[in-house]
């Protein structure tokens, strides 16, 4: 039996704050409770002394100093380590969130605020009906004073959709969505269960929104440096914690977007809001100049953009692909009929046995030795991932002048169409950075075998690889839509024909360089190569074009290199990483993931070690942001590597956490 005396010394009271769903006020109540008091029974003696009859299903209790939730009910507040000081708060764990899409324009929906991050996407792009939502997540948006003016700029766009509403609203037991809003997916492979083009031609978000008029433009672009694109990337959130632990909370503002940029088997068929998403994620980022590309490209994103607008505001039917139907039983009988007649195999034998060369007259520039004529012809040869070059033809059963090996080197397109100028930029990695190469071609024909060759290369691919035709086929049709001339027996563009203002489609600073009048002219010839392209086919090729340009996929951040004695800018795409000088932006080294034994992550002094082949090393601490952030982009690439279309499997979350998450 214990007495008064003896309870008084084993309970102490714990304050714990109330949050109503649909109340601001939070009520306070004082609690008499032991350590060996589970989480559960602190939560029913709560809901027994509020006495209000309500739904208290989705509420969970949240520690305030600590910044975590104590969702295992089974622990005691002894094992948390819960003491008379700690300030709890039992509040919902679904709560609004305002989210801005890639194509700017802002919902509002109810999300979890206590799932990790890497859930709480995934649940966001099952409702808003986005397949593979590990490519996505969620970022800050930048934080300038300087920029308040930018509050305004959404204004057109800002009435504030919100998807609760438009989705039937959660439900009384948490966030459970209308079953219109959201499309039931096939566990094994990811694809809807059922055909899901009725419910994509009621989607507003598989449609893309008109361009902004120029002013509206000018008023968000803001130029960006490296640096600066460095200082936004800090703004990624933390995939392995919740919102609430990252002192989010509710109606704050995040941008969701694409961040890893390997979108895996994009299909017309099932994807229409990716497909839209994506195209406008990779518009905005052309019309603000997030990336860098070249006039010409800028006119051929133009022209794919009025393309664009022109068939969505003439409502084009529906056609989600131009490409036949094929029934997907014959279609998986057929792949099955190969494997078992080996056909497969015979292929991938002869490919192994017989690996192309390329030979042809090329014109070499080495820009760091000194020379009086720049370009110098001579013969080339291109075999396996090496190109040798000799003084001419008849010299090729020789010794060669030098050699290039490709692996692990950068392929940077050095194009005019217009001028009728094909180059290669290759940058060859050496022990001390990076040796520049210009290679130049005669015509189109050539430059697309070799930058395609070249491409495969720099993977440690041959020309034998079967994506090597289509990489070529791309490439041409790439060069194709930046041919600013009219397609043979077509009549020059009439300018009254465009009916929108062509500085919609470039950005503001392209704008100011031409008169609109030229503007229009140039858009409307770049038009005509790309006239019979469908809807989706229009969008594909602008998402294609984009993913060709030297930058894309680059997340920049500023880092120390061990041993170095000034800062450094680190790039990260899906395959490298690259060292920047922070002055010139050149790149300066080129590490593959490909050739990556492993990397470590010391969490005390917040240090990246990364081990290649060739007992190369590099460590670096990141000063523009968390390490926690680069070790995420590193692990997040290794784990979307893993992905295949063969795998009849769900997403293998756990691996995830294990190659993104931190020490805790």
């Amino acid at each position: 039996m214990i007495t008064a005396a003896e309870y008084g010394e084993t309970s102490w009271e714990l304050s714990v704050h109330v949050d109503q769903k649909h109340s601001e006020e939070s009520m306070k109540f004082k609690l008499r409770v032991k350590g060996d008091l589970h989480i559960g029974g602190l939560m029913l003696k709560m809901v027994e002394k509020i006495k209000a009859p309500q739904d208290w299903s989705d509420h969970a209790l949240w520690w305030e100093q600590r910044k975590c939730w104590l969702l295992k009910t089974h622990w005691t507040l002894d094992k948390y380590g819960i003491q008379a000081d700690a300030e709890l708060r039992y509040t919902p764990q679904h709560k609004p969130l305002l989210l801005q899409l890639p194509n700017m324009k802002t919902v509002k929906m109810t999300v979890s605020f206590s799932s990790v991050v890497f859930k709480t996407v995934a649940e966001i792009c099952r409702v808003l009906n986005i397949r593979r939502s590990e490519e996505l997540s969620l970022l800050k948006p930048p934080d300038d004073p300087s920029k308040k003016k930018k509050r305004s700029k959404n204004s057109p766009q800002d009435d504030i959709w919100d998807i609760d509403l438009l989705s039937g609203g959660p439900g009384g037991t948490g966030p459970m969505y209308s079953k219109t809003m959201t499309a039931t997916y096939d566990p094994e492979n990811g694809m809807p269960v059922s055909a899901t083009s009725l419910w994509f031609g009621e989607n507003p978000l598989a449609d893309c929104l008109p361009n902004l008029p120029p002013a509206e433009l000018a008023k968000m672009y803001q130029p960006l440096s490296l640096i600066d694109k460095a200082i936004n990337n800090a703004g990624w959130l933390d995939s392995s914690h919740s919102l609430m632990e990252q002192d989010i909370q509710q109606e704050d503002k995040l941008l969701l977007r694409f961040k890893y940029n390997v979108f895996f088997d994009l299909n017309p068929k099932y994807d229409a809001v990716r497909i839209t998403q994506l195209y406008e994620q990779a518009r905005w980022s052309i019309l603000l100049e997030e990336i860098d590309c070249t006039e010409e490209e800028m006119l051929m994103f133009a022209s794919l953009q009025y393309h664009i607008c022109k068939l969505t505001v003439s409502n084009e039917p529906l056609d989600r692909s131009n490409e036949p139907e094929i029934d997907e039983v014959e279609a998986a009988l057929s792949n099955l009929e190969v494997t078992l007649e080996g056909g497969l195999t015979d292929r991938i034998l002869e490919d192994i046995t017989d690996i192309p060369e390329l030979a042809d007259s090329l014109r070499l520039f080495r820009p760091k030795r000194l020379t009086l004529r720049p370009y110098k012809e001579y013969w080339f040869v291109f075999k396996d991932t090496t190109i040798s070059y000799y003084k001419n033809k008849e010299m090729s059963n020789g010794e060669p002048i030098e050699q290039f090996h490709l692996r692990g080197c950068e392929v940077v397109p050095d194009v005019n169409v217009t001028d009728k100028k094909f180059g290669i930029k290759l940058l060859l990695p050496v022990a001390d950075g990076m040796n520049e190469v210009y290679i130049r071609c005669d015509n189109e024909t050539q430059y697309a075998k070799w930058k395609a060759a070249c491409i495969l290369a720099s993977k440690g691919k041959t020309m034998a690889y079967s994506s090597y035709k289509s990489e070529v086929k791309s490439i041409q049709s790439f060069l194709q839509m930046k041919s600013l001339a009219p397609p043979p027996g077509q009549a020059a563009p009439d300018l009254d024909a465009m009916d929108m203002n062509a500085e919609c489609f470039v950005s503001p600073r392209y704008a100011k360089k031409h008169k609109t009048k030229q503007l229009t002219a140039r858009i409307l010839e770049a038009h005509q190569n790309i006239a019979r392209l469908s809807l989706v086919e229009a969008k594909m090729r602008f998402i294609q074009a984009w993913q060709s340009l030297p930058e894309f996929g680059m997340n920049y951040f500023i880092v120390r290199f061990k041993g170095g004695k000034k800062d450094e800018i680190l790039g990260i795409s899906y395959n490298r990483l690259i060292r920047l000088d922070m002055s010139t932006g050149l790149p300066v080294t080129t590490w593959r993931f490909a050739n990556m034994k492993q990397w470590n992550v010391n969490w005390e002094i917040r240090q990246v070690t990364i081990e290649f082949d060739q007992n190369v090393s590099i460590a670096f601490c990141c000063l523009s942001c968390d390490c926690k952030v680069v070790h995420e982009f590193i692990g997040g690439y290794i784990f979307l590597s893993t992905r295949s279309k063969d795998q009849n499997q769900t997403l293998d979350e756990d691996l995830f956490h294990k190659l993104t998450g931190g020490q805790e």
